[in-house]
């Protein structure tokens, strides 16, 4: 089964496709601010992104691309990839690539609701993640949507200049 759109109050998501290959989403990759807790940095071009999102297409994942209902625009995107079927779980990512929407809700938005995909719709029983600890913003999200720290790794590699932690977290379905 492949990624169905999904509808909130404020965001459409839509499956990640050739479609949304853009000069935009490029520079989003590209942009320090944005990638800084990634463990791809920059260096993207068209050509790069292009072979990406063929690639992805391909594959019978959950990524979706965020956007705004009103208008139509691409802000980030969002997957739960991969699943272990034998633990019934699936990775979450984020990427709220469109600084001008950072601090509105959006992440928050739209990570609820793949979640409720995730447990409703897909049956999970849990959603993992990997979070850089000095990733604050993230962290204070993820709390905010119920997940927990499971395990910690010191001296993980160089974030944002620093030396990093990389923390482990997983939200467990309430339903089961």
């Amino acid at each position: 089964m492949k990624a169905q759109d999904i509808v909130s109050d404020r965001l459409l998501l839509k499956r990640l496709s050739i479609n949304h290959l853009s000069h935009q989403y490029v520079s989003w990759l590209n942009d320090h601010d944005v990638n800084k807790y990634l463990e791809t940095k920059g260096n993207y071009t068209l050509e790069k992104l292009e072979s990406f999102l063929i690639d992805q297409e391909e594959k019978d994942i959950y990524f979706w691309a965020i956007h705004l209902k009103e208008n139509y625009e691409h802000i980030g995107n969002i997957k739960i990839d991969p699943i272990n079927i034998e633990n019934n779980s699936g990775e979450y990512g984020i990427l709220m690539g469109n600084k001008k929407y950072w601090g509105k809700g959006y992440a928050k938005e739209a990570s609820e609701i793949v979640i409720n995909y995730c447990f409703e719709i897909l049956g999970l029983k849990q959603i993992t993640l990997g979070v850089i600890e000095n990733n604050l913003s993230a962290v204070s999200l993820y709390k905010r949507l119920g997940f927990n720290i499971s395990e910690s790794f010191s001296n993980y590699g160089i974030y944002d200049n620093k030396e990093s932690n990389l923390l482990r977290m997983n939200l467990e379905n309430s339903n089961e």
